[in-house]
């Protein structure tokens, strides 16, 4: 696994095995994950979407704690994923980065607690599948708007982006910070050594 700029991200690029009947991948191996993060995750819910060219979804985030972590992979087509360190006081606060994921490289994407996630498809019927560490709770969850120029996400040019009305009355990155809506970065800081101590120390 490949750390990202944004801290509690990585990416996973897996060794992809073709022959004539198809192909096989691990996506997920427990052990790698683990010496990667220097954590477990622990899986409360599995999720899937599927979605038209041009959908966007996010950016999504929950309250912390727990908040929610995804590990997240396109198992039909493409999308573009990003990672947005909504986290305030961090160094990186208010960066993202993009990860190409689709049905042919298989990479998969983990965002830790904290920080918020966002996908837009490439192709129709792009189908995204996400392990969660915490289920979902509406009361918990928020949104910011993926097209807030400020925070100036580069979606892929020639499509029309697809929001539900709730992503598109979101607050802006910083609306949510003067709303206090957002997670501080020393809380998450604090929230994930927790998950590295071993048990019942």
């Amino acid at each position: 696994m490949r750390q990202l700029g944004v801290s509690g991200a990585w990416v996973d690029e897996p060794k992809v095995c073709t022959d004539s009947r198809g192909s096989f991948h691990e996506w997920f191996r427990g052990a790698d994950f683990a010496a990667a993060t220097g954590r477990g995750l622990g899986l409360a819910q599995a999720n899937c979407s599927v979605s038209a060219r041009g959908t966007l979804r996010g950016i999504h985030f929950a309250d912390l704690p727990p908040s929610q972590a995804k590990y997240v992979k396109c198992v039909r087509g493409a999308v573009l994923d990003v990672v947005v360190d909504i986290r305030v006081g961090s160094p990186t606060f208010g960066q993202w980065e993009g990860v190409r994921l689709d049905d042919e490289e298989h990479a998969a994407l983990f965002v830790s607690e904290g920080l918020g996630h966002a996908f837009m498809a490439l192709t129709d019927d792009a189908t995204v599948v996400y392990l969660c560490s915490a289920g979902y709770a509406p009361a918990r969850e928020h949104g910011i708007n993926p097209l807030d120029p400020e925070l100036g996400i580069t979606w892929p040019a020639g499509l029309e982006p697809l929001l539900s009305d709730k992503d598109r009355a979101a607050p802006t990155l910083r609306e949510a910070a003067d709303s206090g809506l957002l997670p501080a970065y020393e809380e998450c800081e604090r929230f994930l050594r927790g998950l590295r101590t071993p048990a019942g120390r």
